[in-house]
């Protein structure tokens, strides 16, 4: 009862039918109201995250707290506590969720986590996992540039290169996880001295990135 007494206000109106279907179909565990409850912390948590991502968090425990046996709740709580900088937190969500509804994961999130508390080995770890084959291209590709950024943590760039390699960027490619790829590509490159072909992709990867998420112009203008 103090755990809900200490919970974030909800704003008005808020429309849960908002949520993925299969979401509001896992809440249907709960009873009604507290149903109703978990999924407007839930969509206050995804409608926070940008701007006060600490508030976010309250929100994703509030849910948590009142749905702690529905998995995709705890690998909500997991993801805001990553956006966060709740470094542990987001392992220990992460990890209960994927031992409630198997499968492999968010592999990636759980293996930046581990960059975060330091831990680049982990990350790794992480990387040679069976779970890894289960994962679909863009799952693949994420994990595949965490685990080129526990390398250079570690101070192995051609390790890095060769990581990213393996996902055959293309300069054909297009997409959002293609655009990461590209750009986590030639910072690889340059990382090992070769600035020309990093220029190149930086450029692709600018090409991609019609919302500007990334540098990659900034860093395109700064090579020359």
């Amino acid at each position: 009862m103090a755990l809900r007494l200490s919970e974030p206000d909800l704003i008005d109106d808020i429309d849960v039918t908002v949520l993925d279907p299969s979401v509001l179909q896992d809440l249907k565990v709960l009873s009604k109201d507290n149903a109703d409850r978990v999924a407007k912390h839930m969509i206050m948590a995804s409608d926070l995250l940008a701007d006060d991502p600490q508030l976010a968090l309250q929100h994703a425990r509030a849910a948590k707290n009142r749905a702690g046996r529905v998995s995709v709740v705890r690998e909500t709580n997991g993801v805001v506590a990553y956006h966060a900088g709740e470094w542990k937190e987001a392992l220990s969500e992460l990890r209960a969720a994927r031992r409630m509804s198997g499968g492999p994961g968010l592999l990636a999130v759980m293996a930046d986590a581990e960059r975060g508390l330091g831990r680049p080995e982990k990350a790794l770890e992480l990387g040679r996992t069976p779970e890894v084959n289960e994962l679909d291209e863009e799952g693949r590709i994420e994990l595949a540039i965490v685990l080129a950024g526990a390398r250079h943590d570690l101070g192995q760039h051609e390790s890095a290169l060769i990581t990213l390699e393996r996902m055959n960027p293309s300069l054909d490619s297009q997409g959002f996880s293609q655009m990461r790829l590209s750009y986590a590509y030639a910072d690889a490159l340059l990382s090992v001295g070769r600035k020309d072909e990093a220029k190149t992709w930086f450029k692709h990867a600018a090409d991609l990135d019609v919302e500007a998420l990334t540098d990659a112009d900034e860093r395109l203008e700064e090579l020359g």
